[in-house]
């Protein structure tokens, strides 16, 4: 009975174990069954007797006349198709959108569709099946693009601008549709560049842009530039930075990253633009959004020569800009000029595309993706599209939005007057049209955005460190290298893609993988224990 006993005293400590043991099952069950949605599939008819409410979030800078246009194309499109009601979530940022549908994903709530950029979509493909892929959507004869029972013109594949559409595809699929295009504009003081003694040339290079700076630094003995008159003047202003060092490293034709995700960014070409930003930050010359504020703000007062934004921001560009957030008596009268961004060699321009993209996300009910697919494609109309365009510094993703009468009259009335055809916005447009074949993009993978913010923030941290007075010498350029990598983990996106590429190891376990191998390592070392303890006691007890 003794022994028995003892049998039972130990099979109660063998307790801890079986139920590590248990839970180790259940980890792993969990994890199984949480294999996300099954793809989407078309369905065969769309069931119009059926109701369904779906969410579009969107983003819209706080313009009242782009919160009027979605609202109208969702009643236009509630009129086609009764059995949809569409709710409209507004965003003043992209990064917003971006953080709430990261949020969502885990409880399951992203919405349907969603205006978005590749960057961004690349991070949402780490569900499974979570963002619909569209080639075979685009092609479905009754639903796709130019589909038979679609209710409204819906435009072809082809008539989809093709560089715009190439935008959307990440890795073998296209999971998006270009909503908007645009790309980045000089916006240039001309009056005082002529004051100053120089010329715009045909294509604006860094050099000039450089030296008519430096040279705008004059002043007088009173402390006051003499190109203005003022006691501040910060000659060349660049809002976003990453792009600024995304382009200047495509025009050299130096490294940036990989298609699979491998950073080349940090590179010789990368410290020689970094030590000339950090120059000409030194003297004053340059400056950045970060550091000093909107561009627009000190070009509009007379205090910047060269400004460089999106051409999505040009109605906040000039004298007259309808948009403007300094009171009207800190206007000054000047000419501007809306250029290219500069150049390392003018004959072969390379400028960057960017703009909005809508991607549709999965759902268990096919006839609610479908619902949110025939959405989405009527942003694609003419009216939707011409509509939007005439907001801001935008053009049309589609051929026949840009051939049509509507919106070749709208750019024919350049200056007409100073809000819908306002000059500065129509000229920013113009160029854009005029460059599409010198536009480009950057790879998109899961991390793009990161490698993207570390980019801007090299020059960042360089004009900074500029201004304090540090020295720019071989260990300050390898720290800022190391500790930009850490601070956007881009260390563990090199080798990932080295895993991708087959030059290294796959890359480092996920996060759950590496809990899930731990467990099971304690689970199995707990038993081993106990069977070696077991055995001594029954060696013992014999």
């Amino acid at each position: 009975m003794k022994r028995k006993n003892n049998r039972k005293k130990m099979s109660g400590k063998c307790v801890p174990a079986i139920v590590l043991i248990l839970c180790v099952i259940f980890f792993l069950t969990g994890c199984h069954g949480k294999k996300g949605l099954p793809p989407f599939a078309m369905p065969e008819e769309f069931d119009t007797s059926v109701n369904y409410e779906i969410t579009f979030w969107a983003k819209n800078d706080t313009n009242k006349t782009q919160t009027a246009i979605y609202e109208k194309a969702i009643d236009d499109f509630e009129k086609l198709y009764p059995n949809i009601k569409v709710n409209l979530r507004l965003y003043t940022d992209y990064g917003k959108i971006y953080n709430d549908v990261i949020t969502n994903i885990a409880t399951g709530t992203t919405p349907n569709v969603c205006i978005t950029y590749p960057d961004h979509i690349a991070t949402y493909l780490s569900g499974v099946n979570l963002v619909v892929p569209l080639e075979e959507v685009f092609e479905d004869e009754k639903y796709g693009l130019g589909g038979s029972e679609v209710r409204f013109d819906s435009p072809a594949t082809e008539e989809i601008v093709p560089q715009f559409l190439k935008e959307c595809i990440i890795g073998d699929h296209c999971y998006a549709i270009p909503y908007m295009r645009s790309t980045e504009a000089c916006y240039i003081n001309k009056t005082y560049v002529e004051a100053l003694g120089y010329t715009l040339p045909d294509m604006l290079t860094w050099d000039f842009v450089w030296e008519v700076s430096e040279a705008a630094m004059a002043q007088d003995a009173d402390g006051n530039f003499r190109v203005n008159g003022q006691k501040v003047l910060i000659p060349f202003i660049y809002k976003s930075t990453d792009n600024m060092m995304i382009q200047q490293l495509r025009q050299k034709e130096a490294g940036y990253s990989t298609a699979e995700g491998e950073v080349l960014l940090f590179n010789d070409i990368t410290e020689e633009l970094l030590r000339t930003a950090a120059k000409h930050g030194e003297t004053g010359a340059f400056s950045t959004f970060k550091i000093s504020s909107y561009p627009a703000n000190f070009l509009n007062a007379g205090q910047c020569i060269f400004a460089v934004d999106s051409t999505a921001g040009a109605t906040w560009m000039g004298t007259d800009a309808p948009l403007c957030d300094i009171s009207a008596d800190k206007i000054v009268e000047f000419e501007t000029a809306v250029m290219p961004v500069p150049q390392f060699d003018p004959e072969h321009p390379q400028m960057i595309s960017q703009g909005p993209s809508v991607c549709i996300f999965n759902k268990e009910d096919s006839g609610e993706v479908l619902a949110a697919w025939l959405f989405a494609q009527y942003l694609l109309t003419d009216e939707v599209q011409i509509a939007y365009a005439e907001t801001e510094g935008y053009i049309p993703v589609t051929l026949g939005a840009q051939e049509s009468e509507t919106y070749q009259n709208y750019l024919a009335a350049c200056g007409e007057d100073n809000n819908v055809h306002y000059a500065v916005k129509i000229k920013a447009v113009e160029m854009l049209l005029a460059h599409i074949d010198d536009t480009f993009t950057t790879p998109v993978f899961n991390g793009s955005t990161s490698l993207r913010d570390a980019a801007g923030q090299l020059i960042e941290s360089s004009v900074k460190s500029a201004r304090r007075g540090e020295t720019m010498d071989e260990a300050y350029v390898e720290t800022l290298y190391r500790d930009t990598a850490s601070l956007y983990h881009l260390d563990q996106l090199s080798r990932q893609a080295a895993g991708a590429s087959g030059k290294n190891d796959l890359g480092p376990l996920p996060k759950t993988a590496v809990a899930l191998l731990c467990t099971l390592a304690a689970a199995w070392g707990l038993i081993a224990l106990y069977v070696i303890f077991n055995r001594r006691r029954e060696k013992k007890r014999s």
